[in-house]
């Protein structure tokens, strides 16, 4: 019995993990979306360290330039994605969290008080 290559088994983690999160981001209520925002940007924040450490691999294994170079420049992509996830994260919470604001009552005096 020949065991199943790392490549496809990976692969298809991956590819439930698209299933399984596009699901569970489309059955959200939008009284959870702040607090899954929250989440979403603390995973991120995770994803980055992950990602600047796959960028510095050549200089922490003292390689120099050596055949690491797909390291360096999926890591530098995945900062920059999950960069992209954050700020994005908390414009949209902002967003979120000023649809919830009570509107100023203009006062009736013309502006003079």
């Amino acid at each position: 019995m020949d065991a199943v290559d790392p490549i496809t088994l990976r692969l298809a983690i991956f590819v439930m993990a698209i299933f399984v999160g596009y699901y569970v981001v489309w059955s959200v209520t939008p009284a959870l979306h702040t607090p899954l925002m929250a989440v979403t940007n603390a995973i991120s924040s995770v994803i980055i360290v992950g990602a600047l450490l796959a960028a510095a691999a050549p200089a922490l294994t003292g390689d120099g330039a050596s055949a690491s170079g797909f390291a360096s420049w999926s890591g530098a992509i995945a900062v920059i994605l999950a960069s992209v996830n954050i700020f994005g994260g908390f414009l949209v919470t902002q967003r979120m969290l000023a649809m919830y604001k009570k509107k100023e009552k203009p006062t009736g005096d013309g502006g003079k008080s």
